[in-house]
């Protein structure tokens, strides 16, 4: 009988892979540190959010297996603050002040982060911010790992003004109603302005979050896009997307009349909808799943390997995305600058943060900017294919470099591209 059971665990053993590795030496000796995990897994946004949990927890796995952090073992702490944007800050506060974490991985949308920012410049704590945004902020106390506007929102529209893009000249600026599409939408409407683009061919479109009637905004497109070759960018948020892109499949809007380009829609967000419709439509990334390199192929399936290990709803159809790659690179760039420093201080952290690098899954090296606290990082766009997945009609030659401040918002070109230092 004890044969038999040890066999068993042998084989479940190989089955998990390293992800259930025997504790290294470090881990025996009891010495272990805290990290928090701040993200929604309830409300509107969690459709986005959770699986930047269960990846960063694959990762905290992974480190262990291989030894920890200068030999301590990660012990993560989760917490939801439920898609509520105060609560975001109250759970910040608890996990710096009660839990005594030493670095948190978190937020989505960018109320949250502003939400959370005062709470972390206060304390001194340490927050990496995986999603694309809207700039026009630098902390000392923020690593972001998502995309600058310079990164996603400009070249997308560059791209449909482009003849590959389909020449667009109007313009439908559709986002959630809060900071980060507003504020991305101030940059863009400036940048159109620039290049000739009239206000009359400009439409600025704003819906609440958790908003499912998209019925009237499909048929306005429709109606707007009588007027001369128009396009859509859209920066809504969260579970929107859904009923958002039904929409389009049941009125006919295909990518051939009005191609719609989304900043906050992956992989993910498409899981639950009909992509046949929606074919030829965009998305404007730092990284597809369908990207072919070493890179992702392992990180794919060291994915696939932990949803069919933890038993998560995703693990019949394991989907990875560009928020999970800059969720995965900052807990990476996160343990090499601990081990830099020698410390899990948060002061030399950050100095050991600068000019970080990790070969990440989009397959280029993304590297941390050695003032401004954001990544280097290449720009993909893809179509969407009937599959629910992305195939890459442009990308960047290289990664790119972050702006922080825009240069189509006035007054920018005074500001330094380093943040302050308030400790």
């Amino acid at each position: 009988m004890k044969r038999r059971l040890f066999i068993k665990t042998l084989s479940t053993s190989v089955a998990l892979t390293a992800l259930t590795i025997a504790a290294p030496y470090a881990h025996a000796q009891g010495k272990s540190v805290k990290v928090g995990v701040l993200h929604s897994l309830s409300g509107t946004m969690a459709i986005s959010e959770t699986v930047l949990k269960d990846v960063a927890l694959m990762a905290f796995e992974e480190i262990n297996a291989s030894g920890g952090v200068m030999g301590y073992k990660i012990d993560p702490v989760v917490v939801d603050p439920a898609s509520n944007w105060p609560l975001f800050a109250e759970k910040a506060r608890q996990l710096i002040t009660q839990d005594k974490v030493v670095a948190v991985f978190g937020c989505w949308t960018s109320v949250s982060r502003k939400s959370v920012l005062p709470v972390f410049e206060e304390l001194n704590g340490l927050l990496y911010y995986p999603v694309q945004y809207e700039g026009e902020e630098l902390s000392k106390n923020v690593f972001y790992t998502g995309a600058a506007p310079n990164q996603q929102a400009i070249p997308a529209v560059e791209y449909l003004m482009s003849t590959d893009g389909g020449g667009a000249k109007r313009w439908i600026l559709l986002g959630t109603d809060y900071v980060y599409p507003r504020t991305t939408n101030k940059i863009l409407r400036a940048f159109l302005k620039s290049k000739g683009v009239a206000d009359k061919d400009i439409l600025e479109v704003y819906t609440p979050f958790g908003h499912s009637d998209y019925q009237t905004i499909v048929a306005d497109i429709k109606k707007f896009s009588a007027g001369g070759k128009t396009a859509v960018v859209s920066t809504i948020n969260g579970d929107s997307n859904v009923p958002f892109y039904k929409e389009l499949g049941n009125q006919g809007l295909k990518a051939t009349d009005v191609p719609v380009v989304a900043f906050s829609v992956g992989e993910e967000e498409l899981r639950g909808v009909d992509t046949k419709p929606l074919v030829g439509h965009l998305a404007a990334w730092n990284y597809f799943m369908s990207l072919k390199n070493p890179q992702n192929d392992g990180f794919k399936k060291k994915w696939a390997a932990y949803t069919k290990a933890k038993k998560l709803p995703a693990a019949d159809r394991p989907l990875t995305n560009d928020p999970m790659e800059a969720t995965y690179i900052g807990i990476y760039m996160w343990k090499q600058a601990v081990e830099k420093a020698k410390s899990f201080d948060t002061d030399k952290v950050i100095v050991a943060m600068a000019g970080q690098t990790f070969k990440a899954p989009s397959g280029f090296i993304a590297m941390m900017d050695e003032k401004n606290h954001h990544l280097h990082k290449p720009v993909f766009i893809g179509e969407v294919t009937a599959d629910g997945q992305f195939s890459v009609v442009w990308k960047t030659k290289g990664p790119i470099k972050a702006q922080p401040w825009s240069p189509f918002i006035p007054g920018n070109e005074a500001k330094k591209d380093e943040p302050a230092n308030k400790s």
